[in-house]
């Protein structure tokens, strides 16, 4: 039973060297707003970030776990996907052309499908 234990430690401590880092890199920064929860969603070269209007942040992805993140074009708008095992979900965040909104979708174990378009804040 201890073998067991210490290859499953040893399994997740080297899936977690290999977790990608979160680089947005050309992705647009900013800021966008979901209305549904008044939650502002903040996109940096290097982080996202969840605050309230107010700046009070909720959720912070720079300490967090990334894993499966993947640029890609979404018809002709640029997207990309990642999930996240401390926030239990995978998003994928697509740019909405012409009006540059944000189109967010993620799906969650016992919530299901979750989708909104923000718009700039």
């Amino acid at each position: 039973m201890k073998k067991i234990a210490l290859v499953l430690v040893m399994v997740f401590a080297v899936s977690a060297l290999f977790a990608s880092p979160l680089v947005l890199g050309n992705f647009p920064s900013g800021r966008w707003m979901d209305r549904n929860y008044d939650a502002i969603w903040e996109f940096s070269p290097t982080n996202i970030r969840i605050t309230s209007p107010d700046g009070h942040v909720y959720f912070d992805f720079s300490n967090k776990t990334i894993n499966d993140f993947r640029f890609y074009l979404d018809g002709d708008s640029p997207a990309f996907t990642f999930s996240c095992p401390e926030a239990g979900r995978t998003y994928k965040f697509v740019i909405q052309r012409p009006e540059n909104d944000l189109l967010m979708e993620f799906d969650k174990v016992n919530f299901g499908k979750y989708e909104v378009r923000m718009r700039r804040y």
